[in-house]
């Protein structure tokens, strides 16, 4: 479709205020908003800039509750740190279910106010999926993790196993599928129905698939990065990475070291705990241990944390709180990394190989992807040692086929289209 065929349209663009979530969520903002759509963001206030500069207009959480990511338990107490299975389903509870009906109250009153076209959201905003039922308006899933779908032919989402092989492993996958239904039944589905009702609906009995559009769904990433599946319907689209280029950003007196070490063939190791989990324990301290007296660079980025919080460094590693991917990954031979999906899929993107220590939130999920596609290791814990860490990236070092195959798919992250991909699907669902 030529977009510049279609009339412009108003058009909401809601985002969980997690910055994995805005970061996805503000690169289809900007492009709808670039073609000459009016865009309404509908978000958190710690993240009304970043949609306020790709040209959208902010639409505050009024009846939802707000909260800062970088601190949940100070406003939904029960999730404690999120780890965990507790502290998982806690923030499914209250965080995710629990802020449901009051995001649909917020969307409903606003095209009260004013006529909207189109509804579209990071799949886990789920007070879009009620107002769109109420409203009978068209509405998008774009999938922030990988995507979530049930397929009768992977285990269930989120469960810790690879894909079957052979007809043993489908029928331990249909067993799977039962097991997690039951489980749904008992726990999920009441805390589902309790939103539903809280927007004003009746119970479901779609599960959480429901929450997904029946009429467009976006996945970040590819097939091949993603497990193939033969029942993936029509309506689901993989766009690659959707990101906006980062504003102009001073880089650190000691970066040209960096740039040096690339050219004169020390491997560059660049290891990051994204912007969530700040807990430097976890990996980034083993990570820096590990890789303490190997004959490499170590980049780590602390997602804001403090740099004196690490301690005393060994000679080879650097610290910044923030660096452009742009300009690191290029000169990166090794990511280390907790497993958001939004930095793995940069890392792909740039033909960058991985070790991934995941364990909260869809991050195991992540970390499985990357060892079944063969751009790296899963480390199957969110807490490594120092020598498990050192191991894993002396392995993906030795393994040059990882980097290739993580070019390979990286070429089809970029030949996807991205914003601009996503953007001309949206544009199909406006109505006339």
């Amino acid at each position: 479709m030529d977009h510049y065929c279609v009339a412009m349209a108003r058009i909401i663009v809601a985002s969980m205020p997690f910055a994995g979530h805005v970061g996805a969520m503000t690169a289809v903002a900007g492009e709808l908003a670039a073609r000459g759509h009016e865009v309404l963001a509908y978000t958190g206030a710690k993240y009304e800039h970043r949609f306020r500069a790709v040209g959208a207009q902010w639409l505050p959480w009024e009846q939802a509750t707000d909260f800062d990511d970088s601190d949940l338990a100070a406003t939904f107490p029960p999730v404690g740190d999120g780890k965990g299975l507790r502290g998982g389903m806690a923030n499914v509870e209250h965080v995710l279910l629990g802020t449901g009906a009051g995001q649909a109250a917020d969307l409903l009153a606003e095209v009260s106010r004013k006529p909207v076209d189109l509804l579209v959201t990071d799949h886990l905003a789920f007070g879009v999926a009620l107002a769109g039922e109420t409203l009978g308006l068209p509405w998008a899933s774009v999938a922030v993790t990988p995507l979530p779908l049930e397929s009768r032919d992977l285990p269930p989402p989120g469960f810790p196993a690879l894909p079957a092989k052979g007809p043993l492993g489908r029928v331990r996958d249909r067993a799977l599928r039962s097991v997690v239904h039951a489980a749904a039944d008992r726990l999920l589905n009441p805390m589902l129905n309790r939103m539903r009702a809280g927007a004003g609906l009746p119970a479901g009995t779609g599960g959480m698939d429901s929450l997904l559009s029946p009429h467009l769904i976006l996945a970040q990433g590819v097939l091949g990065l993603d497990y193939p599946r033969g029942d993936l319907p029509p309506y689901v689209h993989f766009v690659g990475r959707l990101a906006v280029a980062p504003p102009p950003q001073e880089l650190p007196p000691w970066w040209p070291e960096v740039v040096a070490a690339r050219a004169e063939g020390l491997p560059v190791v660049h290891v990051t705990q994204g912007t969530l989990d700040l807990d430097l324990t976890d990996l980034m301290k083993p990570a820096i241990a590990g890789l303490a007296d190997e004959r490499v660079l170590v980049v780590c980025t602390t997602g804001g944390a403090p740099v004196g919080s690490l301690g005393p460094l060994p000679d080879n590693v650097r610290v910044a709180p923030f660096l452009p991917h742009d300009q690191l990954l290029p000169l990166t031979d090794v990511m280390v990394t907790n497993g958001g999906w939004g930095g793995v899929l940069a890392a792909v993107q740039a033909g960058v190989p991985l070790v991934v220590a995941g364990a909260s939130l869809d991050k195991p999920e992540v970390a499985r992807r990357v060892a079944w596609s063969g751009v790296g290791r899963n480390l199957r814990t969110g807490r490594p040692g120092a020598a498990r860490v050192r191991r894993a990236v002396r392995q993906v070092l030795s393994r040059p086929e990882l980097a290739r195959r993580a070019g390979e798919l990286g070429a089809k992250v970029a030949a996807a289209g991205g914003a601009g991909a996503a953007a001309t699907l949206l544009e199909g669902l406006i109505p006339g």
